[in-house]
């Protein structure tokens, strides 16, 4: 059987005004992926591949305040294809929170940052302290005029987007590109929408006048590449995708099958595409998630956390219970361990330790251990231990 090859003067369905541009978070969503930590050499290999590739910006790393955890990442995408090829996540809390976030930035070099904001009332409830509309669009306007007053590249999110009403979220967006924002992310942090649905709130958006808009969504229902293809046909300019589509929740949009889809379906020649395996290789081998990363509810992967809020208000990320069908959830984490997250893990294990010491001696071992990986009853018998030693 063979294969007829398409010819790229074919003419495809005018489906999409104009073809999108890439951004690849695998150095930003996917690095924060339970259990998941890249090294500065896999991060450079990566960030000179994706660019290889075609893709526009590499996001890399996040940023809340002094000291970054993720500096060295940063540096090590920074050194590889540029600072103006690279952008970083700030999260956004208050004002002073904010001003700290920036100093970093500047302080690692980043041209271009992407702000995290949470836009439903829930999800704002949560990390913000307040679900009012008023808050949000004033926090919002307030954290990207201070990024333009010091010369950033600013996309702004709204995270939980995708579950955020209209009469809520239009309005946001648009006080956002008034204070000066170059960009939105609608993210789909918990997969909701299908790609008729997608449509019909990217169409809001790209309506906003001056708007520029990306979608960023989730693959826990297996839609992440058509509802990003639906955005792009209500008029989205960007795509945010990660490599195998490693992620939390079920993965992101896959940028092999995106870039893939692009080709066939839309004539999409852009893309050197004979670097896609090596990607996926080199991405893989450093998530130590083996040769493959599959998508959806029924993988280990899909209700792992390392963030306590996730683990304590599941509701807020999860597009349906792990009970549903038949997982679980559970705890994975290397190097990133909380007060709060080993306060989780051992709330009812009957195990009584000193968290404020236990904490930092275990910090410590799994430096010294190469960092393993850490589950919940990985934390109890080292707090067993920690009684002992």
């Amino acid at each position: 059987m063979t294969t007829e090859k398409i010819p790229e003067s074919a003419e495809f369905p005018d489906e999409i005004v104009g073809l999108p541009h890439i951004s690849d978070a695998t150095l930003r969503d996917s690095a924060h992926m339970a259990g998941v930590e890249f090294g500065p050499k896999d991060a450079a290999t990566i960030a000179r591949l994706l660019v290889k590739t075609g893709v526009e910006l590499v996001e890399v790393g996040m940023v809340s305040g002094p000291d970054s955890k993720d500096a060295d990442l940063v540096l090590a995408a920074h050194e590889a294809v540029g600072p103006e090829r690279s952008m970083t996540l700030v999260v956004v809390r208050d004002r002073q929170q904010v001003a700290q976030a920036l100093d970093e930035a500047e302080r690692l070099g980043v041209r271009h940052v992407m702000y995290s904001i949470p836009t439903s009332e829930q999800h704002a409830g949560l990390k913000l302290g307040s679900p009012s509309a008023k808050f949000l669009q004033t926090l919002a306007r307030s954290a990207i005029t201070q990024a333009k007053e010091r010369g950033f590249h600013v996309t702004f999110s709204g995270e939980d987007g995708a579950r955020t009403p209209k009469e809520r979220l239009v309005p946001y967006v648009t006080a956002g590109f008034e204070a000066g924002a170059d960009r939105f992310r609608l993210a789909e942090t918990v997969a909701y929408l299908s790609p008729w649905q997608m449509e019909e709130v990217i169409a809001d958006l790209t309506a906003i006048d001056g708007s520029e808009i990306e979608i960023h969504s989730h693959n826990m229902l297996g839609m992440a590449v058509a509802n990003s293809l639906a955005a792009v046909r209500a008029g989205a300019q960007w795509i945010s995708a990660t490599v195998g589509g490693i992620g939390e929740r079920g993965g992101n949009a896959p940028l092999a099958e995106l870039l893939t889809s692009l080709r066939v379906i839309h004539g999409d020649t852009r893309f050197d595409l004979t670097c896609l395996t090596e990607l996926s290789r080199v991405a893989l081998k450093g998530a130590g998630l083996g040769e493959a990363f599959q998508s959806g509810p029924t993988t280990p992967h899909a209700f792992a956390y390392e963030l306590p809020g996730q683990l304590n208000h599941p509701e807020a990320y999860e597009t349906l219970p792990a009970e549903l069908v038949g997982n679980s959830r559970e705890l994975r984490v290397r190097s990133r361990l909380t007060l709060a997250l080993v306060k989780w893990a051992l709330d009812g294990s009957g195990v009584v330790v000193d968290i404020e010491a236990f904490t930092p001696w275990l910090a410590e071992r799994q430096v010294h251990g190469g960092a393993p990986l850490l589950d919940r009853d990985a934390i109890r018998k080292a707090a067993i231990d920690f009684q002992a030693a």
